[in-house]
């Protein structure tokens, strides 16, 4: 893990606050509570990254921060203060000022979230146009750059082309180029390169960390892969079950995580320094039914030191130096 202390354009200015959020589903078996008390902060030119299995509430925790949540999903509880100023409370004008413009997000798939029917020019020159208050032709000149910083070879004729034209990692590096065509504070990115192959993941990340870097942009980069968060990020969060089970800085995270889920999730990583005769290790059983969870810790049946209390009660937060923190019953 060479890069784990290899970082960072951070400051000690904190642009984005998240206090004890809640997102909860009420479908017809129950509520499903998705983010279940989230708390944590943003300074600028920081990466979090906010790893854990599909199912523990990292995306939904990045869409209640632009209040893109719909139904039958509901913000419950909690705030989202950019700049001091609860994104939850503000009326629809006021949020479509800052969606793409100061918060930007990367979606997953390209493909679905890029118009098929409509050229990247039109795609792009739009939201520039919108947000930077440029005319056409300066829009269009300006989304020519962000393409051509992203990577795309002949930016000028490209720039006409449809989402179908592009391979899947060109399709990444134009949203990318999207994202931050206006200059924003804030890129959350979810899972940008999980439906890319491996030589093409590591071109996009570092893609990601040399224009952040640039601009000064702080990211919340949502993922599975604890890989992916070793080169690109400042600090992680490890969720499970809607509620961060672990947070700190990386290198503290990996040279000496608490939670057994962290760990988990660590030993379950290839690594170049190990026998290749060795069994990879697998965390056992599934992740939780989240609908009506009872009042306990989530993880015990999957975890070989549970104890008794750990069936009947959630563990509160116990923190370690550097604002390394975990919530398990082994610390309390």
């Amino acid at each position: 893990m060479s890069d784990l202390d290899n970082k960072t354009n951070m400051t000690d200015e904190v642009i984005l606050q998240v206090k004890k959020l809640q997102t909860y589903f009420h479908i017809d078996e129950g509520i499903v509570k998705a983010v279940d008390g989230i708390t944590f902060d943003l300074h600028k030119g920081e990466t979090v990254g906010i790893v854990g299995e599909s199912g523990s509430g990292k995306s939904v925790t990045n869409l209640s921060i632009m209040n893109l949540v719909t139904t039958p999903g509901k913000i419950e509880g909690g705030e989202v203060l950019f700049h001091g100023e609860d994104i939850l409370k503000m009326s629809d004008r006021e949020i479509q000022s800052i969606r793409g413009n100061k918060i930007s997000m990367i979606f997953q798939d390209p493909m679905s979230s890029l118009n098929p029917f409509l050229r990247i020019s039109t795609q792009m020159i739009e939201t520039i146009m919108l947000h930077q208050k440029l005319d056409k032709k300066a829009a269009k000149l300006k989304a020519i750059e962000m393409l051509k910083l992203a990577g795309i070879p002949a930016a000028e004729e490209r720039i006409d082309c449809y989402p179908h034209q592009f391979s899947g990692g060109m399709r990444q590096r134009v949203m990318i180029a999207m994202g931050l065509s206006c200059n924003p504070e804030i890129l959350i990115a979810d899972e940008p390169t999980s439906a890319l192959d491996v030589t093409i993941q590591a071109q996009i990340l570092d893609l990601m960390k040399d224009l952040t870097a640039r601009l000064g942009t702080a990211v919340i980069m949502i993922t599975h892969s604890l890989g992916v968060v070793a080169g690109m990020c400042d600090t992680i969060m490890v969720m499970y079950a809607g509620r961060v089970v672990e947070k700190g800085k990386t290198a503290d995270i990996f040279k000496e995580p608490k939670h057994p889920y962290t760990k988990g999730l660590i030993k379950s990583v290839p690594r170049l320094d190990k026998e290749n005769s060795e069994r990879l290790f697998s965390i056992s059983g599934q992740p939780p039914n989240v609908i009506d969870l009872p009042p306990c810790c989530p993880f015990y049946p999957r975890c070989h030191k549970a104890m008794d209390i750990c069936k009947k009660q959630y563990p509160p937060v116990q923190e370690f130096e550097n604002g390394h923190c975990s919530s398990c019953w082994l610390y309390a």
